[in-house]
């Protein structure tokens, strides 16, 4: 028979990534006999995989621009950041051990660049504050009774608490665990789960000839949505074409913003400029002093070879022409496509590629100044499990971790 005694706690913890480990140790520092629970065989999972394995743990911005960069409800971050803004970040790792640094001013990364730094502080710290971690354990179900929580179950068994953190994450690169069961556990409370989008990966284009433009990382690009309902979302960074569509830096920020428009209209136009910003009359006046070069010698100044070689292509110049013999409506139209180059979003890859979810629990239905559920009392959720995404550059993981903080502190 079951012991209660023996399976009950003050806080019980469901999901052993970042959110969950520190929402654990906040809790066990606060004097609570703490249970974290993770269904996969270790912890951390993908937080081993972040940044490559490098780990940017957080940027230096402040509270109301990193707010911002969340879009319309980054200020719901307001509380968690007041409690655990960047500078809490690193004195938290500093005392487990691990030492931060910031070799660009912005991107705070462990000294060791190696994310196995950062998993080992933490379970150090699970192990030093006698939290009791189980692992290779899947929650079915989150226990309550008259809107009040009372713990948890799984297939093998059941154990109680007055207070449970769902930290669970999203749907993003299930090969890590990620499964949606969170997701579907605060929906069974009564929760609305918003709707469902992968974010931060590659994107597929129709067209076909960037296949041939593979070589090169093309810095500064702008990249915007071409459509009159949309036209505001836009985002720069560094871009690599793909030999289906496009990657890096500034593909992941922007499909967060693409995805959602992909289910609704099946494809989406864009624009991308691949010149740094530089405008029609800037481009023109690039070619002009040039004139003695042929047009590919001269664009190639500004773009990868490979890629101002598809660009001359498609508005059918020579790409041995000098740029003086060059006939006017050719060089125009070269001059437009140049600055913006045309390119349709068809698709994506899925979850199985995506690093973070867009959706999740509802805002609405959570306190943010403790993360507590509205509708289910002692019930709390914090990082990816939220509908609250942000764009690459530590982003996501400073709001696991200052979520996680204010969840294990109420």
């Amino acid at each position: 028979m079951q012991n209660i005694t023996e399976n009950s706690f003050d806080v019980i913890v469901v999901g052993g990534g970042a959110a969950g480990l520190i929402a654990s140790i906040t809790s066990a520092r606060n004097g609570k006999k703490v249970l974290l629970l993770e269904k996969l065989s270790y912890v951390a999972s993908k937080l081993k995989a972040t940044g490559g394995g490098k780990c940017n743990l957080t940027n230096t911005l402040s509270n109301e621009e990193f707010m911002s960069r969340f879009g319309r409800d980054g200020r719901f971050m307001t509380h968690a950041l007041e409690r655990f803004n960047y500078q809490d970040l690193i004195k938290f790792f500093s005392e487990i051990g691990v030492d931060t640094h910031t070799l660009d001013g912005y991107r705070i990364f462990p000294v060791s660049h190696n994310s196995k730094s950062v998993i080992d502080g933490l379970r150090q710290e699970i192990g030093k504050l006698n939290i009791k971690l189980i692992t290779s354990s899947k929650v079915d179900a989150i226990k309550y009774d008259n809107a009040h929580i009372s713990g948890v179950s799984t297939a093998e068994i059941s154990y109680y608490a007055p207070k449970v953190i769902i930290a669970t994450g999203g749907l993003g690169y299930p090969i890590l665990g990620a499964n949606g069961d969170g997701l579907q556990m605060a929906k069974a409370c009564g929760h609305k789960i918003t709707d469902l989008h992968p974010a931060m990966m590659p994107l597929h284009t129709k067209e076909r000839w960037v296949n041939n433009c593979r070589a090169d990382t093309i810095p500064k690009v702008t990249i915007k949505v071409d459509m009159p309902k949309h036209k505001n979302l836009r985002a720069v960074g560094d871009l690599i074409f793909t030999a289906h569509g496009i990657r890096g830096p500034v593909v992941l920020d922007f499909a967060r913003e693409v995805t959602p428009l992909l289910d609704k209209y099946g494809e989406v136009p864009i624009l991308i400029n691949l010149t740094k910003g530089m405008n029609e009359e800037q481009i023109r006046t690039h070619i002009s002093k040039n004139s003695s070069e042929t047009i590919l010698e001269t664009i190639s100044k500004l773009l990868p070879i490979s890629v101002a070689n598809e660009l001359i292509k498609m508005v059918e110049i020579d790409e041995n022409e000098k740029c003086s013999k060059v006939p006017g409506i050719a060089r125009d139209n070269l001059i437009k496509l140049l600055t913006w180059t045309p390119l349709t979003i068809t698709g994506h890859d899925g979850f199985k590629m995506a690093m973070i979810t867009r959706g999740g629990v509802s805002l609405r239905e959570i306190d943010p100044r403790t993360m507590e559920s509205k509708i289910i009392k002692g019930l709390y959720f914090c990082g990816e499990v939220v509908d609250l995404d942000g764009p690459c550059g530590g982003y996501n993981l400073q709001w696991s971790f200052a979520s996680g903080y204010l969840a294990g502190q109420n």
